[in-house]
This record gives C-alpha cells, structure tokens and sequence, in this order.
C-alpha cells in the first residue's frame, strides 16, 4: 500500500467508501480514478484483512453452530447438497463475534475438528437437527438442537445470531454479481470483520493502520 501512487487523501476516500459498501466501480467515479486502480486497492483491503485475521481467540459460553452454501442462483438442488455452491461453516458465541471457514463438505468429520480447534470444552452449542451434528452428542460440549420444522426458538436455543449473520453476509456479496471463487474467502473474511468490528468509525481506524503498517 505505501507504494501505491495514490495521494494518502484519496486512498482515506477509498478506505471510506469501501466500509460503506460501495462497489469498485462506484468508488472510483466518486474519488476519480480508473476502475482497474479501485478494483485494485479494494482487493487489497480485503488481502490485508484476511492476513490480519486468521484467528480469533477461542470461543466459550454458548456457542451457535451452522453452515451456509455461497453461490449464484442455480436451477436444481438448493440448500444443503446444492451443486456448485462453496459449502461455509461458521460459529457464533452469542452476542459477540463469529467465525467462519470455507470447508470441502459439511460431514462430521470435517466439522467437529474445526468446532474443537475454535471452542473450549464444556460450551454449550446450539444447532440444528443436521446429522452432522449428532457426534456432538458425545463429545465435551454440551448440545442443545432447535427444530426448525416445529420451532425456530425455544427460550435459549436458537441459532438466530449465526443465520442473522449469513443474511447480511448473502446480502452484502449480492451486490457484486458474482464472485469467482479463487477470491471467496477473501470476501468471506470481510463479512466476518464487518460483523465483528460494528462500530464504522473503530473499522474505519483499523483499516488506516493496516495499510499503514503494509509493505503491500
């Protein structure tokens, strides 16, 4: 970033306008620089925040689990099974932050390594009734599922917080009509940030300081 040839006046309008979810094209009308250029800067906003956060600290408490399938519509199977659709898992503590990975499949022993590795033992995890997540019957966590055929919240548990998550994720990756899947997780990885760091003005901070310790 400290090469670009961007004054440090425009590259603060870009970091701007791209916490609020403006598009590269837009950006570069509104800052008036050449598509390609914005294109540029925003993929490398989006690099520099998945170089900063590979890992969050260990989950505990209580803890929702659930996984989502990305992708442009397609004619056939939908939800889980959906062909051609990148398969995400992501974890929730309640109220607070959330986690999430690109995963080749959705079975159980893809998923119950990833919940080990991201949450302490002895949490509660909510889920649904996918079978995946019967192992976590038999495991150091305690388990509590939520039936949405019948219920989609019985007192404490729910999975609203990690589904409210997918919707603004979904919704904020519509906008760009498509995203080639060599870039997905760089994408991802935004919307997890976006959801953990809420406050504009504490976002639009951290980015300044990421590109200005950047040797990009």
């Amino acid at each position: 970033m400290r090469k670009s040839r961007l004054s440090q006046h425009k590259q603060y309008k870009l970091i701007e306008l791209f916490i609020a979810g403006v598009t590269a094209r837009t950006a570069s009308e509104l800052v008036n620089i050449n598509k390609n250029t914005a294109t540029y800067y925003f993929r490398r906003l989006r690099l520099l925040i998945y170089q900063a956060s590979p890992y969050l600290e260990m989950f505990d408490g209580e803890i929702e689990a659930d996984e989502s399938y990305f992708g442009g519509a397609r004619k056939g199977k939908r939800g889980r099974g959906a062909a051609g659709k990148v398969a995400v898992f992501g974890l929730l503590k309640c109220n607070s932050k959330v986690y999430t990975i690109a995963v080749p499949n959705t079975k159980s022993t893809t998923l119950l390594p990833i919940i080990r590795e991201q949450v302490k033992p002895d949490s509660i995890v909510y889920t649904d009734t996918y079978p995946s997540y019967d192992m976590l019957d038999v495991s150091e966590f305690s388990h509590f599922r939520i039936n949405h055929s019948t219920h989609f919240a019985e007192n404490h548990n729910h999975i609203n917080g990690i589904e409210n998550f997918w919707n603004q994720a979904k919704r904020h990756l519509r906008k760009f009509n498509g995203i080639p899947k060599v870039h997905f997780e760089l994408y991802l990885k935004e919307c997890e940030w976006r959801f953990n760091h809420s406050n504009i003005k504490s976002k639009i901070s951290i980015l300044k300081q990421l590109v200005k310790g950047s040797l990009i």
